[in-house]
């Protein structure tokens, strides 16, 4: 089988990079091609993928429209080359548009409902489109859905144990340890939305309530915050998320990521998704704030949080009761469609 991965954002790196060695390692030729998108390339370099950069980055409709026409006439000449059998990707458009040129036929996995613009792009031309089964739309006959979430193709614990010893913030420090995540608002489903309104009064608060706060951010933040910044490097950032106490931030990556492991998130965003609604509703390990009061109720929510005792480490095992391994169901998938 010949297999085209397009990767557009740092998360699918995780996503299929466990799936890619287990392809190669079982003899099928694996193609990747990548946008140059915050840590996107770093982390392929890091897990020794070999890729192809096609496009830059953007920042706002106009100049991700441009980014996306560059990216997709690139991949169309790579894929008229290699024929291949498969393209896949997270949101693909590009996979969705460029497999119908050349024969091939695309996988499709997503769990954002609000990202109406790549859905309106990638879904008519989707052979197969993946999403967990809290996914809230019914997509059509192409649509399969699986019992797990995107992060748990690199966070189950089949792939990935936490390691304290890499996250030398745990060390320094004998206060609970929150990790504060600020998004930039940059891509196309994140236009009008928000989070936080006053990030320094996060801090804070959460540092009165006795604990010790560190920064993850993709833009600019208050110059007064710049010590708490993290230096954990960016492929181990899941070692600093498992081995925290809470998670408080605008990024539903990250916030679902320390949910499935264990560590309870505030997940501060005026949208919701059918994920991040199960995290909350079904399994208590995270906490939405979309309201317009969502920054108060955050902070109230976060304090809450650092002075219970609740028993998370079993609540993550309620979880993981009922999921499985994603990377098992993009391989799967893959030998369905193309079946």
């Amino acid at each position: 089988m010949r297999v085209m991965v397009t990767i557009q954002h740092p998360a699918h790196v995780h996503f299929f990079r466990h799936a890619i060695a287990e392809l190669e390692d079982d003899g099928h030729e694996v193609h990747v091609f990548a946008r140059d998108k915050e840590m996107a390339l770093d982390l392929l370099s890091r897990f020794d993928i070999d890729h192809e950069v096609l496009a830059g980055t953007g920042s706002g409709l106009s100049q991700l429209a441009r980014v996306q026409a560059v990216y997709e006439a690139r991949l169309l000449n790579r894929a008229r080359d290699i024929e291949p059998d498969v393209i896949t990707a997270i949101g693909g458009v590009a996979a969705a548009h460029v497999s119908r040129l050349v024969g091939a036929k695309s996988l499709v996995f997503y769990d954002t409902e609000h990202a109406t613009i790549i859905k309106g792009l990638a879904y008519p031309f989707a052979h197969r489109i993946a999403t967990p089964d809290c996914y809230r739309d019914t997509i059509g006959p192409h649509q399969r859905r699986y019992p797990s979430y995107h992060e748990l193709a690199y966070l189950h614990p089949d792939r990935f144990e936490v390691d304290e010893s890499k996250v030398p913030e745990v060390a320094e420090t004998d206060d609970k340890l929150v990790v504060l995540r600020l998004i930039e608002w940059g891509a196309s489903h994140d236009m009008g939305k928000g989070g936080f309104d006053d990030v320094e009064e996060v801090v804070s608060r959460l540092e009165a309530a006795g604990a010790e706060v560190v920064i993850t951010a993709e833009g600019d933040f208050p110059d007064a915050l710049a010590a708490k910044q993290i230096s954990v490097a960016p492929h181990e950032i899941h070692h600093l998320l498992g081995a925290a106490d809470l998670f408080i931030g605008e990024g539903a990556t990250m916030a679902a990521e320390s949910a499935v492991l264990g560590t309870p998130a505030v997940y501060v965003n005026s949208l919701t998704m059918g994920y991040t609604d199960e995290l909350d509703e079904a399994y208590g390990l995270l906490f939405n704030c979309n309201g317009e009061n969502r920054h108060e109720q955050a902070l109230e929510t976060a304090v809450s949080l650092l002075e219970g005792d609740t028993d998370w480490a079993a609540k993550r095992e309620s979880l993981l009761a009922d999921k499985v391994d994603t990377t098992d169901v993009i391989r799967e998938q893959l030998r369905e469609v193309t079946a």
